[in-house]
C-alpha cells in the first residue's frame, strides 16, 4: 500500500530511544493502515459466512497487524531499539526478515526487509518502487482456503498466489488487493496459525 501520508519520520520514531516516541509512531502508523484496510474489506465483513472466519480482539474487531516494509539498515535499527526481538521463521523463497512489534492497546506491527534488495523477491520490489512505508495489514483468520473460496465466489476476488503458501512461523497465508480510500489498494494478508 503505497502510503498517501509522509511515513519517513514515524519509521524513523520506531528507532528512537524514548520508548514513548516508538508507542506514539507505532500507534499511529497501525491506525492508518488498520483503517484502510478496514475501508477495503468492509464488504466482507458484512457477510456472516467470511465475517465469522475472522479472529476477533477484546473488543470484536478484527485482530489485526500493519506490515511495514523498510530498508535493511532500518530493519536494524528498529530491533535494536526494540531490545531486539526475535526473527521469525519466514520460508526461504519468501527472501525476507521479520520480526514483530507488540505495544499496548493491541498495537501489532511486523517490520519486514528484504534478506538481499536486490533477488526481486516482493519485499525488495515494494521498496524500489515506493520506498519504507506501510505494505500489507494482515488479518487472522480460522481458515484461509475459506476465506479465499468465498472472496473468489461471492466478492470475485482473486488471491495473489493459487494456492495458500507457508508464512511465517509455521502459518499460512494468501494474499488480496483491494481497493481502499483515494484511490489505492491495499495488500490484506489472511493468516491462519497451523493447528
Amino acid at each position: 500500500m503505497p502510503p498517501d501520508f509522509k511515513s519517513d519520520a514515524l519509521i524513523r520514531s520506531l528507532a528512537s530511544g524514548d520508548p514513548a516516541a516508538r508507542a506514539r509512531a507505532a500507534t499511529e502508523i497501525f491506525h492508518l493502515g488498520r483503517a484502510a484496510a478496514m475501508a477495503g474489506i468492509a464488504p466482507w465483513l458484512a457477510d456472516s459466512d467470511i465475517a465469522n472466519l475472522f479472529v476477533r480482539n477484546d473488543t470484536g474487531a478484527p485482530l489485526a497487524t500493519v506490515g511495514i516494509a523498510v530498508r535493511p539498515e532500518s530493519f536494524n535499527q528498529i530491533r535494536t531499539a526494540n531490545g531486539t526481538p526475535r526473527l521469525a521463521d519466514v520460508p526461504p523463497d519468501q527472501d525476507a526478515l521479520e520480526f514483530e512489534l507488540h505495544f499496548a492497546g493491541g498495537i501489532q506491527l511486523d517490520i519486514l526487509t528484504a534478506r538481499d534488495t536486490a533477488a526481486g523477491a516482493a519485499i525488495a520490489r515494494y521498496l524500489e518502487k515506493f520506498g519504507e512505508g506501510i505494505q500489507q495489514v494482515e488479518f487472522l483468520v480460522q481458515n484461509v482456503d475459506r476465506a479465499a473460496e468465498i472472496l473468489r465466489t461471492r466478492f470475485a476476488i482473486e488471491s495473489i498466489y493459487p494456492a495458500t503458501r507457508n508464512g511465517a512461523d509455521g502459518t499460512r497465508v494468501n494474499f488480496f488487493l483491494v481497493p481502499a480510500p483515494g484511490g489505492q489498494k491495499v495488500l490484506i494478508e489472511l493468516v491462519e496459525i497451523k493447528r
